[in-house]
């Protein structure tokens, strides 16, 4: 069952310590708008689904990308799309948002999820993998 939009900006508002809801939802629009370009297929859709609608659509409509970016580049990439945002509040950013995103995912989801990335996206999402 997908999270109710209130719920999820809550939790990501606690997360990254924003003052507003606002500051959350840029972030979380940004976030799920770069992983959607990384994830493919029934992946893709099952995540969508674990989400509330409005988030759900940025994650299947995703902006484009042409390789899928290792977590540093992320980062820097989630860097250049928030206004002010510099990369070590990026690294905020995406933390809150993807952290709320593997709590909604559930573990199953999750490990899917992280075999479609580049190696390190484990700790963006909170859940760092045995080596």
């Amino acid at each position: 069952m997908a999270l109710r939009r209130e719920a999820f900006l809550h939790y990501v508002t606690e997360r990254g310590e924003y003052k507003t809801a606002e500051e959350a939802e840029r972030a979380a629009r940004v976030v799920l708008a770069l992983l959607g370009a990384h994830l493919v297929g029934e992946v893709r859709s099952q995540l969508a689904s674990s989400l509330p609608e409005e988030f759900a659509l940025i994650l299947l409509n995703p902006l484009q990308s042409a390789e899928p970016l290792p977590p540093e580049r992320f980062l820097r990439a989630t860097a250049a799309w928030i206004e002010g945002a510099t990369e070590q509040t990026a690294t905020w950013d995406v933390s809150a948002v993807l952290s709320t995103v593997a709590d909604a995912a559930g573990e199953d989801l999750l490990g899917q999820i992280l075999f479609q990335l580049p190696l390190g996206y484990d700790l963006l999402f909170g859940r760092p993998q045995p080596t």
